[in-house]
């Protein structure tokens, strides 16, 4: 299947607050694509034969409801195809290591966060670090942050011995 070319139009789509991960946006691109195949075979199909439609996740069901499409027309599924292309290829992504599996809530307050003040379009990538003890490092293309206890301890190390010196004597 050769990709949608993306018009002006797409720009006026949106993902949700569930489409958190470029996993979830390479799910619903191959959903969509069944089910862009699926309609398309069955407009050349015989007229009758029994095929069932395959069925959409939740993911698709809210990318679709808060865009106010219908993926029975072939324009809202070339828009779709096309927005979601464009969001695989070019949506920004920050790499966000915490010590421990952060909640769903947590991640759906963060992914709100961003997309509120960083980018409309904003994907995370969460990965796990035990070693950092608290807090959390945060990267993208080209800046690294570091906002873990294990570097605030690093920092100020010299402060903390001569306290540990000074309780003991």
């Amino acid at each position: 299947m050769a990709p949608k070319q993306e018009t002006a139009t797409d720009a006026y789509l949106s993902l949700p607050l569930s489409v958190a991960t470029k996993v979830d946006v390479g799910r619903l691109m191959r959903e969509l694509q069944q089910i862009d195949n699926f309609l398309n075979e069955a407009a050349i199909r015989n007229p009758g034969a029994g095929a069932q439609m395959p069925k959409t996740s939740r993911l698709l069901d809210e990318t679709v409801a808060i865009n106010k499409l219908n993926l029975l027309h072939e324009d809202d599924r070339n828009r779709l195809i096309g927005f979601i292309t464009h969001v695989r290829a070019k949506a920004p992504i920050m790499h966000i290591s915490f010590s421990a599996d952060p909640s769903p809530a947590f991640t759906q307050k963060l992914i709100t966060r961003l997309r509120s003040d960083v980018h409309p379009l904003v994907l995370l990538q969460l990965g796990l670090q035990p070693n950092i003890g608290a807090g959390s490092v945060l990267r993208t293309t080209n800046k690294y942050f570091d906002f873990s206890l294990r570097r605030r301890l690093e920092q100020k190390g010299d402060i903390l011995a001569s306290i540990l010196k000074g309780a003991m004597s």
